[in-house]
């Protein structure tokens, strides 16, 4: 079968680029000396997973309890949920536990760091910190962070952040300096609760921007990072990657021309490729997405997703538009904005390596 054949619009992931973005991010966690734990709260999907903790010490990351389920069925026994829980959730976590896997949970929440404590299996948990995004976590030096640690005691298996505001950065020396915001807020926090007599076995930071522009991760015992498996036209544009790193595209086809207003309308819309505008904050505003060839070269030129509606994609371009290769049922791939929201709606990949030809079919797990 090859991308000719598929019914779309569909994922598609090239394997290479796939593997080539596993094997650079392992290989600068290995110049570091820090454990590499891989989110897959982008990827969802067991074979990936696999690919991620080749060479690594086997731990993954993941975003929601129906996730690490899935993780768990497949196989895999120690798994960090990087999201804060609540206390009714804390049976589905017990479950995972006394099944045999390594679940370590997240909170900011004393009352929740106080249910964890007092439940009767064995949770353990971490602390989130606050490095400057200004979503979850408390303060890395200040007295919430005792409250915290002394409410989950034993169970307190150390800290975690998250510095999603590296998004809001554009230059490499902007990365630098907010990963090593991100490293110092969390080492500051591991020392206040060690000073307090509190145990912090893990410090684990991360972000992809971060992870990739890191200068230096003393005193972090583990780093975390996902898009960078798929990477995205957002990544690109704040130097995580480069255009040739994109691993995953939609498949769509063209359902509709208009050539007196330079315009073609795929059969991937808002579902299909998300509502996300990230690049239009940066340099290339590249819409919805940008309009591929078959083989993901840029042949259309500057070819851009304009307009988003429910199941239909408007495209324009800088320049005509080569209408007699656009003909109604051509197949073309759109490039990302934000892998994470775009890959969301759908149920598998279909995996090619380099070509057209479809080489396997993976596996995602939706759902909270």
């Amino acid at each position: 079968m090859r991308l000719q054949d598929l019914a779309t619009p569909c994922l598609v992931l090239d394997r290479g680029i796939l593997d080539r973005n596993l094997s650079s991010m392992s290989a600068r966690m290995r110049r570091h000396g820090v454990a590499f734990r891989p989110h897959l709260k982008t990827a969802k999907s067991a074979e990936i997973a696999r690919r991620a903790i080749s060479g690594e010490a086997g731990g993954i990351t993941v975003s929601t309890l129906a996730e690490a389920e899935y993780f768990a069925a497949c196989g895999f026994r120690d798994i960090t949920l990087a999201v804060g829980i609540t206390p009714a959730k804390l049976e589905r976590a017990a479950a995972m536990v006394t099944s045999g896997t390594r679940l370590t949970l997240l909170t900011d929440d004393p009352d929740t760091a106080a249910a964890i404590a007092a439940h009767p299996a064995p949770l353990r948990a971490l602390i989130e910190i606050d490095s400057g995004e200004c979503r979850g976590g408390v303060a890395p030096d200040g007295g919430a962070l005792r409250v915290l640690g002394r409410a989950l005691g034993s169970r307190l298996a150390g800290v975690l952040t998250h510095a999603g505001h590296s998004y809001a950065g554009r230059t490499p020396e902007d990365m630098v300096r907010i990963a090593e915001h991100e490293r110092s807020a969390a080492v500051r926090a591991a020392w206040a609760l060690r000073a307090a007599w509190l145990p912090c076995e893990v410090v684990s930071v991360g972000s992809t921007p971060t992870a990739c522009h890191a200068r230096k991760l003393d005193g972090v015992t583990e780093v975390r990072a996902g898009v960078y498996m798929f990477n995205d036209l957002f990544q690109a544009e704040i130097h995580s990657c480069t255009r040739s790193d994109l691993a995953l595209t939609v498949l769509a086809s063209v359902i509709g021309r208009r050539p007196g207003t330079n315009r073609i309308i795929l059969d991937a819309g808002a579902l299909a490729l998300s509502r996300d505008r990230s690049t239009a904050a940066t340099s290339h505003d590249a819409g919805f997405g940008l309009v591929w060839d078959l083989a993901a070269e840029p042949r259309y030129g500057n070819c851009r997703i304009e307009a988003a509606y429910q199941e239909h994609g408007v495209a324009t371009g800088d320049a005509p538009l080569p209408f007699d290769e656009l003909r109604v049922g051509t197949r073309v791939r759109v490039a990302p904005n934000h892998a994470c929201t775009t890959a969301a709606a759908y149920d598998r990949y279909f995996v090619v390596d380099g070509g057209d030809e479809i080489v396997e079919e993976w596996e995602r797990k939706n759902g909270w």
